[in-house]
C-alpha cells in the first residue's frame, strides 16, 4: 500500500523524467563535493531512484549516466578545490578544527594514489575529501580523471542497484505481502540502531577516556567529602580503573534517563503521546507473516528461555569455584527480578488495548533481558582483550532490541513500558557490574562460560519458542471493532465508509458460505506460514500447490482464504478474500467483508515464483453474485465494481 507522498513523488517523475535526471544529478555531485558531500545522505536518496527505476518510472541507463556524471562533476570540482588552495586548506574551517577530515584521506592516499581515489569513492568518511587531497598532492589531470571516470560509473551502477532490484518486486511485495516489509525494515533500523549505541558508545569512551580520568581527578581534589567515594573509581594503579570509571559514566547517564521518563509518566498520569502513535502505527503494521515472527521473538524474553541460559551459567560457575561471580550473577537476577515486579505493582499504568493482564510499566521481558545479557557481558567483558570487550555488549543490545521491538509489534507495552525496562534493567546492570567489578578477582577463562550461556539460550529458544509463540500470538488478538451498528441499517446502507474497499458483505455462519462456494470449485486455502513461503523459491513446485501469501485487514489475518483455479489457464487464479468486518452488528450476528481479486503467476528477480495481482475486474463472477439477498442463515451485500 503505497503512501500519500511517494504517489506523488512517483507522479511527478513519470511526468517529468529529464527533470528526475537532473535531480539525480544533483544529488550526485553534493555528495561528492568536498565538506557538502559529508553531510547529504545519498545511500538512502540513491536506493529511492534505484526503487523507481525498477517501477519502470525513471530509464536505467538515462539515471547512471545522470548520477555518474554528477559524481564526476562533484569530484572534479573536489579536485580543483586542492589543486588550487594546496596545504592552505589545513588553516581553513572546518578543517582547521577538525584535522581528522583530511588525515584519514591522506592516509588512504598515501598507500596506493590510484586504487585510493576507486577505494573512496564507496567510504562515506573520506569520499569527498580524496579528491581535493589528489589536487592538493598534485597528481597528474589525466591520471586523476581515468581512476575518477572508473570509480563514479562503477558507483552509480552499483549504488542504484539494490534499490533497481527492489524496484522489480515492490508491486509484487507491497501487493502480496501487505505491510511485512516495512515490519522487517523496522526491525533492522532497531537492530542498526541498538548496535550502533552500543558501538559508537564503547569508541567514543575509548578515546576519552583519559581526559574523563583527569576530570574526575580534578573533582575530586576540589570536593575532598564527596571526592573519597570516588577514589576507588579513579585509581590509576588498579587495571579496573577504566572499566569501573565506563560503568559508572553510563549509570549517571542512565539514572537520568529513568527519572526523566519516570516523571514524565507521572505528571502525564498515563502514557505519552508518542506512546499512542507508536502503538497505532504498529497496529497498522500487523500482517499474518509478520505475526508468526515477532510471537516467536518475543518468547526470547520468556521466563522459561531465559531461566535455562541463566541456570546454565550458574551451575558453571559454581564447578569452576567462581563464587564471588556466581552470587553476584544470582544476585543481579534475584533482586532485578523483584524490583521490576515490585514497580510494576506500585505504578498504575493503564495497558494499551491489546494488552492483556500481565502487562505493565516496566516490561518484565525486557527488563529481565537486559538484566541477564547485561550482566553476563560485564561478567566476561573483563577476560576478553582490548576491542573484542565490545561484543558481549553488542550481544546484549541485539537480544533487548529484539525482544523489545517484538512486544511492542504485538502491542504488549507502550513504547514507555519498553524504555523504562531497558533503563530500568541498564541501571540494575550497572550497579551490581560496579559492586562486582571493585572486587579484585583471578582471571579464569571465559570461552567455556560464553559457550555454556550464549549455546543454552539458543537451544533454549529453539525448543520454548515453536511451542510457545502460538500461544503467545493468541493472547494479542485486535480489540472487537468499537462502531457497533444496527441489523437494519447494515442492511439498508452497509458499511458505507469502507465500500469501495469491499466486494461482498456478509452477515452469517462462514461454515455455510464456505460449503455453498465449494460446490462451484472454490477450495480453502490455509493460512500460508513461513515454511509455505519458503516453498515460493522452488521451481518444480506446480501452479496449484504455491500458496497465495496472506493479507491483514485492521491487524486481523483473513478468516478464510478460498482460491479457484481454471484448468484451461494454469497461470491464473480467482481469489476470495474475507476477513472479520469493522464494525459490529447489534444483534451479535458475525459480520465478514470479502474482497474479489484474480491473481497471474509471475517469476520475480529470477528467484521467487508467486501470485500476483491481476488488472482488477470490473465484474464479479456469477456465483458470487448469486450469493446477494438474504437467505437462511445468511446475508449479502454486494458491492459491484
Amino acid at each position: 500500500m503505497h503512501s500519500a507522498w511517494f504517489d506523488n513523488t512517483v507522479a511527478w517523475i513519470g511526468a517529468h523524467p529529464q527533470a528526475a535526471g537532473l535531480l539525480i544529478f544533483a544529488i550526485a555531485f553534493c555528495d561528492a563535493v568536498i565538506v557538502l558531500g559529508a553531510l547529504v545522505p545519498a545511500l538512502p536518496l540513491m536506493v529511492a531512484i534505484g526503487v523507481l527505476i525498477g517501477m519502470g518510472e525513471i530509464a536505467g541507463p538515462y539515471a547512471v549516466a545522470c548520477a555518474a556524471l554528477g559524481a564526476l562533476a562533484g569530484d572534479g570540482l573536489s579536485y580543483w578545490v586542492g589543486r588550487r588552495w594546496g596545504n592552505a586548506l589545513r588553516s581553513v574551517w572546518p578543517f582547521r578544527r577538525y584535522p581528522q577530515l583530511l588525515e584519514r584521506g591522506e592516509t588512504l592516499f598515501r598507500r596506493n594514489a590510484f586504487k585510493s581515489i576507486l577505494i573512496a569513492r564507496y567510504v562515506g568518511a573520506v569520499r569527498p575529501f580524496v579528491p581535493a587531497i589528489a589536487g592538493m598532492a598534485g597528481m597528474p589531470l589525466p591520471r586523476y580523471l581515468q581512476a575518477s571516470t572508473l570509480a563514479c560509473l562503477s558507483w552509480a551502477i552499483l549504488f542504484l542497484l539494490p534499490g533497481w532490484v527492489l524496484g522489480q518486486a515492490y508491486e509484487a511485495v507491497a501487493a502480496v505481502a501487505d505491510k511485512l516489509a516495512l515490519v522487517l525494515l523496522g526491525l533492522l533500523a532497531v537492530l542498526a540502531l541498538a548496535w550502533a549505541l552500543v558501538l559508537y558508545g564503547w569508541r567514543w569512551f575509548a578515546n576519552h577516556a583519559d581526559s574523563l580520568l583527569a576530570r574526575l581527578l580534578r573533582w575530586s581534589d576540589r570536593h575532598p567529602l564527596l571526592g573519597r567515594y570516588t577514589a576507588a573509581l579513579i585509581d590509576r594503579r588498579r587495571p579496573e580503573t577504566a572499566p569501573l570509571l565506563l560503568l559508572a559514566v553510563c549509570l549517571f547517564a542512565v539514572a537520568w534517563l529513568w527519572g526523566w521518563l519516570s516523571a514524565a509518566l507521572m505528571l502525564r498520569g498515563g502514557p505519552l503521546l508518542l506512546d499512542h502513535d507508536v502503538h497505532a502505527f504498529m497496529f497498522a503494521l500487523r500482517n499474518p507473516l509478520a505475526d508468526r515472527m515477532m510471537a516467536t521473538l518475543a518468547t526470547l524474553g520468556s521466563a522459561p528461555v531465559l531461566a535455562i541460559a541463566s541456570t546454565a551459567a550458574l551451575l558453571w560457575l559454581l564447578w569452576r569455584r567462581r563464587w564471588q561471580a556466581a552470587v553476584h550473577w544470582l544476585v543481579a537476577i534475584v533482586v532485578g527480578l523483584a524490583l521490576t515486579k515490585g514497580l510494576e505493582a506500585l505504578v498504575d499504568m493503564p495497558r494499551p488495548p491489546t494488552a492483556t493482564a500481565g502487562f505493565g510499566f516496566p516490561s518484565i521481558a525486557v527488563t529481565m533481558t537486559t538484566v541477564v545479557f547485561g550482566f553476563f557481558a560485564v561478567l566476561i567483558a573483563r577476560e576478553l582483550p582490548g576491542r573484542q570487550r565490545v561484543w558481549p555488549y553488542l550481544l546484549t543490545g541485539i537480544a533487548t532490541a529484539l525482544v523489545g521491538f517484538a512486544r511492542l509489534y504485538l502491542g504488549a507495552h507502550w513504547l514507555s513500558d519498553i524504555l523504562g525496562g531497558v533503563l530500568l534493567g541498564a541501571a540494575w546492570v550497572l550497579v551490581i557490574g560496579i559492586a562486582y567489578r571493585r572486587r579484585s578477582e583471578r582471571a579464569f577463562w571465559m570461552r567455556p562460560l560464553a559457550w555454556t550461556f550464549y549455546g543454552s539460550f539458543l537451544l533454549a529458544a529453539l525448543w520454548v519458542a515453536p511451542r510457545s509463540a502460538p500461544k503467545m500470538l493468541a493472547g494479542f488478538v485486535p480489540p472487537l471493532p468499537a462502531v457497533v451498528v444496527s441489523p437494519d441499517d447494515w442492511q439498508a446502507h452497509g458499511i458505507a465508509a469502507d465500500r469501495n474497499r469491499f466486494d461482498l458483505e456478509i452477515a452469517g455462519d462462514l461454515v455455510q458460505l464456505r460449503q455453498r462456494l465449494a460446490t462451484t470449485g472454490w477450495q480453502v486455502q490455509p493460512s500460508a506460514d513461513w515454511l509455505a513461503a519458503l516453498r515460493l523459491l522452488d521451481d518444480d513446485l506446480a501452479p496449484a500447490q504455491r500458496p497465495v501469501l496472506p493479507l491483514a485487514l485492521n491487524a486481523h489475518p483473513e478468516a478464510l482464504l478460498l482460491r479457484r483455479a481454471d484448468p484451461a489457464q494454469p497461470d491464473r487464479l480467482e481469489v476470495l478474500r474475507i476477513w472479520p468486518a469493522p464494525v459490529r452488528l447489534a444483534d451479535g450476528t458475525p459480520l465478514w467483508v470479502a474482497r474479489y481479486d484474480t491473481m497471474q503467476l509471475q517469476r520475480r528477480l529470477r528467484l521467487i515464483t508467486l501470485w500476483t495481482p491481476a488488472p482488477p475486474s470490473h465484474t464479479l463472477p456469477t456465483d458470487l453474485y448469486a450469493l446477494g439477498g438474504t437467505q437462511p442463515g445468511l446475508r449479502v451485500l454486494l458491492h459491484p465494481r
